[in-house]
Parts: C-alpha cells; sequence; structure tokens
C-alpha cells in the first residue's frame, strides 16, 4: 500500500477526518478522536511508516512481527508502530485500519456515533 492508499482508505471510513497534528504528522481521526497516523508524506525514496489502534490480540501479534513495535507514548492505549507500510499486505493493512477506526468510533457517544453516520454497537 502507498502512502496515498492508506489516506484514501482511512479517509473512506465513517466520520474519519485528516487532522495536521504536531507541525506535520497526518493523523485519521473520528469524533476527534485519533485511529491511525503517519509522518508527512514521504519525498521519493523514502519510506513511510504507520501508528494505529489496536485490540488487545492485535496488539500481542503484531508486536511479534518484525518491523512493527508498541508505538511509543500510546502503547499503553495498545496503538503500535509499523516502520514501513509494507510491513503488511494490503488486505491486512486495511482491516487493521477498519478496525482501529471501530474500535475507536465505539468508544464515542451514541449520539455523536450517529451523526457520523456510524451504527452504534450494541
Amino acid at each position: 500500500m502507498t502512502y496515498d492508499d492508506v489516506t484514501r482508505h482511512a479517509l473512506s471510513l465513517p466520520g474519519a477526518e485528516l487532522s495536521i497534528k504536531w507541525g506535520s504528522d497526518h493523523m485519521f481521526i473520528v469524533g476527534g478522536k485519533m485511529f491511525a497516523g503517519m509522518g508527512p508524506k514521504p519525498k521519493k525514496g523514502e519510506t513511510a511508516g504507520i501508528s494505529f489502534k489496536a485490540d488487545d490480540m492485535s496488539f500481542e501479534i503484531l508486536t511479534k512481527k518484525r518491523g512493527i513495535t508498541p508505538a511509543a507514548y500510546l502503547a499503553r492505549a495498545k496503538w503500535v508502530s509499523m516502520d514501513r507500510l509494507g510491513r503488511l499486505p494490503e488486505k491486512q493493512l486495511k482491516a487493521y485500519l477498519t478496525r482501529a477506526h471501530a474500535i475507536v468510533a465505539a468508544g464515542l457517544p451514541k449520539k455523536t456515533q450517529k451523526a457520523l453516520g456510524i451504527e452504534p454497537a450494541g
């Protein structure tokens, strides 16, 4: 997956928006809460990494893979950091990003979920 592919996928999720934080980091948010993020778009020849929210089991599985570590400052919230986008096949990365969005969206108030077009869980 390319940087642009990740951006398109993340922004295709219900209520997802792009928020530039800390000067140049591209954070994907839903209802004001972050679910994934990347640094600025890399220059030609450079690689992009990504961080995203995971559930408990995925956190344990992913952090055993080469190039995927607990995310700095957010590991206690079960965020992982991939050193480059190619660490996971496209289908898997899309699934993890979709799940990250769902985890964060599920924690939003029901009224906010409904306003964002997200079907409240439960």
